[in-house]
């Protein structure tokens, strides 16, 4: 049988107490550290499958989000190399969210993304 723990805020001993719906509300949903190429991630939470598509990655949840989430990404930059990596997002359904790298001389680039997803799930 499956408990319920009711509580409102959570104390520490030493560093103080915190309200739950921070917790809740204020808590990463998803995230992946995810490989330069391939199909897998180094490591992840609240992710099911990686799908490379060549030029771009499609990334799928575990767990549903609402349609009101935020994802945040990011690109490594391999040294050395003078050339920056932008990430951008497309595709953003409840279930997944697609992950394209481009480097700032217009061409698109295959290094290590991550992403941190911030919102509701579904």
């Amino acid at each position: 049988m499956a408990g319920k723990l009711i509580a409102d805020q959570i104390e520490h001993s030493t560093a103080g107490s915190l309200d739950t719906s921070y917790v809740v509300n204020g808590s990463a949903k998803a995230w992946v550290a995810k490989l330069d190429s391939g199909a897998s991630a180094a490591a992840s939470f609240n992710f099911s499958s990686f799908t490379d598509n060549g030029s771009n990655n499609t990334a799928t949840f575990t767990n549903s989000m609402t349609s009101g989430y935020a994802v945040v990404c990011s690109a490594d930059e391999p040294q050395p190399s003078p050339v920056a990596r932008f990430v951008t997002v497309f595709a953003r359904g409840a279930s997944s969210f697609g992950m394209h790298t481009y480097t700032d001389t217009g061409g698109t680039s295959s290094v290590p993304q991550h992403a941190i997803i911030q919102g509701d799930l579904a």
